[in-house]
């Protein structure tokens, strides 16, 4: 492949622009949508009556077992003719998708701390509330935020389905500016890097937050 720096140059600014409006947005926001209702699973999981929680438990199953594309145009067909932007969808599928994974996360995270914490905390009279609020989810999170950073990086990766329901992201950009051109090179391994560019802080920002909550 002949690489052109011209075109490199001209391709650049494009997919930026798509990589902020689009991918970078999804993943921001579908990151922490996810990440609240995954909690919100598990803790579900544990409290509820056990019909409830077979239930919930069924639902997430099926979610989490169905591809992300699929499930980005049933509900693009649900909702065509709404004013629900495309975009919208895209969030909403994203974070509702990743929240089960998310959750299995946590519900690992919560397993793992002993037995004696919650006693102690009855023992003391703690609210459930104030249990899960002091002394549960401060000790899950420290191990679970490892698979949550690796469960962001993962959607960031899957953004390039959007092009399911017509919300071109970066990857749609590049393959549009490549042909174009009539040149596909360029755009495609600049996205890459650009991928790769945005996944490593991403890691190495986990890594950091892993070692502050150890201080818990």
């Amino acid at each position: 492949m002949d690489w052109s720096w011209d075109l490199a140059a001209q391709a650049l600014p494009k997919l930026l622009e798509a990589f902020l409006r689009v991918t970078l947005l999804v993943t921001v926001v579908s990151s922490i949508g996810a990440a609240v209702l995954g909690l919100i699973w598990a803790i579900v999981l544990r409290e509820a009556p056990k019909a409830v929680a077979a239930i919930v438990f069924r639902i997430l199953d099926i979610i989490r077992m169905t591809p992300i594309p699929l499930q980005l145009v049933a509900l693009y067909a649900v909702l065509l003719t709404t004013d629900v932007s495309f975009l919208t969808i895209g969030l909403v599928v994203f974070a509702i998708h990743y929240s089960t994974y998310m959750a299995e996360s946590y519900r690992a995270g919560i397993e793992s701390i002993r037995p004696g914490q919650w006693e102690a905390a009855t023992a003391l009279s703690m609210s459930k509330a104030r249990t899960w609020r002091a002394v549960i989810i401060p000790q899950a999170l420290r191990a679970t935020v490892p698979s949550l950073g690796n469960w962001a990086i993962a959607m960031f990766k899957d953004t390039p389905f959007l092009i399911m329901i017509s919300v071109p992201e970066m990857v749609t950009a590049a393959r549009e500016f490549g042909g174009k051109n009539f040149s596909y090179g360029e755009p495609i391994i600049l996205a890459g890097l650009i991928f790769l560019a945005a996944s490593y802080p991403t890691a190495v920002l986990m890594r950091k937050l892993e070692n502050r909550l150890a201080t818990y």
